[in-house]
């Protein structure tokens, strides 16, 4: 008998998890330049005769927005982001930054009002007094305000 040990680690703990070039899927996730990416375009090339097809990915950093392209062999493993997405009720905003609660009543006050129309117009609503629920996307232990709904009412 062996006196082997075994770590184990929760479904959340890894940010990545390696997938097949293969498998991968336009809007699917993958990490490009060691960057969380949402794949816009992606197509396969066949080569000579004893070449591997290729895979020609093309995909939006999802933080920045940045385009970032990549090319791999489809039978080699590539990294893709464990993304989730988890509603706020917006508390405050406070210098630059969200002020939230999460459906079990944590604040969470270290996200950054987004960029642009969303972050000006997510200022506006909540300056008129409405009541705001905001979805943060997290990835790679990133997180960002992608985008907001008034709150139901109860």
């Amino acid at each position: 008998m062996s006196d082997e040990q075994f770590a184990t680690a929760s479904a959340d703990a890894a940010q990545t998890f390696p997938m097949q070039c293969s498998s991968l899927r336009k809007n699917g996730h993958v990490v490009i330049k060691s960057r969380p990416c949402k794949i816009v375009d992606m197509s396969t090339s066949k080569t000579g005769k004893h070449g591997h097809a290729k895979v020609h990915l093309v995909a939006i950093d999802i933080f920045t927005g940045k385009k970032l392209e990549d090319l791999s062999p489809s039978t080699h493993n590539m990294e893709v982001p464990n993304v989730t997405r988890e509603e706020f009720q917006l508390i405050d905003i406070d210098d630059g930054f969200l002020s939230l609660m999460s459906p079990d009543g944590s604040l969470k006050d270290d996200v950054k009002v987004p960029e642009g129309e969303i972050g000006s117009k997510l200022q506006e609503e909540f300056d008129e007094g409405k009541d705001l629920l905001v979805t943060i996307l997290m990835a790679m232990g990133e997180e960002a305000a992608i985008s907001y709904k008034e709150a139901p009412k109860a």
